[in-house]
């Protein structure tokens, strides 16, 4: 399950089957994705007879909570694109290049060798995470690291959600959402070539393409 957009005032909400590759449902949105969203899908789905076997989504805040009778795994490449922005494709500090450079192997490695990297790397740089500033405007400190420790912390509570895919291998989860996203790739290429359509021509335009390339 994942969201894409289109501008801030539109976006659709797709649910993929791995195993047929079908789109299942999906759902226009003209703000941000919410819980209620995924929600929604999830309870068509079970209305009209499916069985969830898992769940792969991103890390929208409260959804493995929400989804928690599930076997839920968080797609690696969001994992990986939220170290990145908080480090920066080219960190300068040498704690935040040996960081970026074990979340790189997340979708190379097993989960053993990945979570001994991640703990060494947490015990080598413990007192450097923990360094505190103090600014003299408000008499107060604060975090000198804040964005490395920002991104170890959100690797640190994602880390139960990373391996999902591991720790099932019978149910056949996928690490990724990489399957969704090349169909929003593509349908996004299409799109383009039909420039300026209204919006309920371009929602016209989704629903035949996922009837076409995806039949039920």
């Amino acid at each position: 399950m994942d969201t894409t957009y289109w501008g801030r005032r539109f976006g659709v909400v797709v649910f993929k089957d791995v195993k047929t590759k079908k789109i299942l449902w999906h759902k226009y949105i003209n703000k941000k994705e919410t819980l209620y969203d995924y929600q929604e899908g999830l309870e068509w789905l079970k209305s009209h007879g499916f069985t969830i076997e898992g769940i792969v989504c991103d890390g929208l805040r409260g959804i493995f909570s929400l989804f928690s009778s599930y076997p839920v795994q968080m797609c690696q490449f969001h994992q990986i694109g939220i170290i990145k922005r908080y480090l920066t494709q080219k960190p300068e500090l040498e704690a935040s290049k040996e960081l970026l450079s074990i979340v790189k192997m997340m979708t190379h490695t097993d989960k053993e060798s990945f979570t001994n990297l991640f703990i060494t790397w947490g015990i080598k740089w413990t007192d450097f995470l923990k360094e505190r500033s103090f600014e003299q405007k408000t008499g107060k400190t604060h975090y000198t690291h804040k964005r490395l420790r920002s991104a170890y912390l959100s690797l640190k509570r994602n880390m139960k959600y990373l391996w999902t895919w591991y720790d099932n291998k019978q149910l056949g989860i996928p690490n990724t959402n990489n399957a969704l996203e090349a169909v929003f790739t593509d349908l996004k290429t299409k799109l383009r070539n039909h420039n300026g359509l209204s919006k309920n021509h371009r929602k016209t335009f989704i629903d035949e393409y996922f009837k076409k390339s995806f039949k039920q």
